[in-house]
């Protein structure tokens, strides 16, 4: 998801989040990527009539009016749209005796997993929600020289991928050549399972879409000597931005390595900004001429389509912000919103708020 969409959905998600009806009259439903738009407007017909038996008659005409709003809007639909559609509507009114029915259909920039109908004094937003926390994943991999377990962060979900054992035995007591012999016998299998993690990485982790780190951990030195012999390739082992020390090698492991983790994760999108907030002050001081700031240089840039990279503090108005978004849009210039939570994005909003890199001087 990109900075814009995430920064739209927010605020729908804020916006609807800001009402509750003063009966179960608000009605949420979300339609799953790849459903059946007909099935979807045939339960939602088939709630008209459900409807009919409530005994509040003021809610029970909001109830039913929401309803055959959703109705007519699907109609507006060939089909659903690839992610599905999220359809929120039901009387906003807060005068009572007066109802203003109002509908929200959104198309989410993620696919939607859910399949849902209610109605309630308040929206079901937890869908969206979900969308907002999943902006990028993390590979995660714990580990000890007994077992292995694999799994995903996406938001605030952990999924496991995959568990593997070693087959090493327990060390032997006796002592004598043949104990030197069979701990020998022993590292070699060891080292052998080091290599077969490093294989599942690969497999798991090289080719894997919005991928940006991987979080390494485990009970012992295990994880350091996997680090050192297990032959990981160098690019999966520059994606390494942690190795933590935690007690199991298993599915609780994973989640154990995800809650030692939080302040690294926290950190991770802000240095990203203040890298990108780095490049545009060094380049306004050394190669000027390939930076505009300030509301007129960078509308004057979009329309002449110099604009590589438009930056916008998140403190800007929402109309210009949305003008600005459109005329990047146009000229496929990326768009990147900057946050006040860090010294380089304060000292951003005190330059105007608004800023672009350049694709060529002007």
């Amino acid at each position: 998801m990109e900075d814009t969409e995430r920064e739209k959905l927010k605020e729908i998600v804020e916006e609807l989040e800001g009402y509750r009806g003063r009966h179960t009259e608000l009605i949420t439903v979300y339609a799953s990527a790849g459903s059946n738009i007909n099935q979807i407007t045939s339960q939602l017909a088939s709630e008209q009539s459900t409807a009919q038996n409530i005994k509040s008659k003021a809610t029970k005409n909001n109830v039913i009016d929401a309803l055959e709003k959703m109705v007519r809007h699907l109609k507006l639909y060939k089909k659903l749209p690839e992610n599905g559609l999220a359809l929120f509507c039901g009387n906003v009114s807060k005068k009572e005796g007066q109802p203003d029915i109002k509908i929200w259909a959104i198309e989410p920039p993620q696919p939607l997993k859910t399949k849902f109908y209610r109605c309630d004094q308040t929206f079901v937003l937890d869908p969206l929600k979900q969308m907002l926390e999943a902006k990028e994943i993390y590979g995660l991999i714990v580990l000890d020289r007994k077992e292995a377990t694999f799994g995903l962060l996406e938001g605030k979900s952990i999924k496991t991928l995959r568990h593997i054992t070693s087959g090493v035995p327990g060390k032997q007591r006796a002592g004598g050549q043949s104990a030197l012999r069979f701990e020998r016998y022993r590292e070699s299998l060891v080292k052998e399972f080091f290599r077969r993690i490093s294989e599942h990485v690969k497999e798991l982790f090289f080719n894997k879409p919005r991928l940006q780190s991987l979080l390494v951990g485990g009970p012992g030195p295990g994880k350091e000597d996997w680090l050192k012999e297990g032959q990981l390739i160098t690019a999966l082992k520059n994606k390494i931005i942690a190795v933590k020390d935690i007690g199991y090698a298993d599915e609780h492991g994973l989640e154990l390595l995800v809650e030692t983790s939080q302040d690294i994760l926290a950190e991770e999108a802000l240095i990203k900004e203040k890298v990108l907030l780095e490049k545009f002050f060094t380049m306004l001081a050394k190669e000027s001429e390939k930076i505009a700031y300030g509301s007129e240089q960078v509308k004057k840039a979009l329309e002449m389509g110099a604009v590589e990279k438009l930056l916008i503090s998140t403190s800007i108005d929402k109309k210009i912000r949305i003008e600005l978004e459109n005329k990047a849009k146009s000229i496929a210039a990326e768009v990147h919103l900057i946050s006040e939570e860090t010294e380089e994005g304060i000292q951003f909003k005190n330059l105007s708020g608004i800023g672009a890199i350049l694709r060529f001087v002007i």
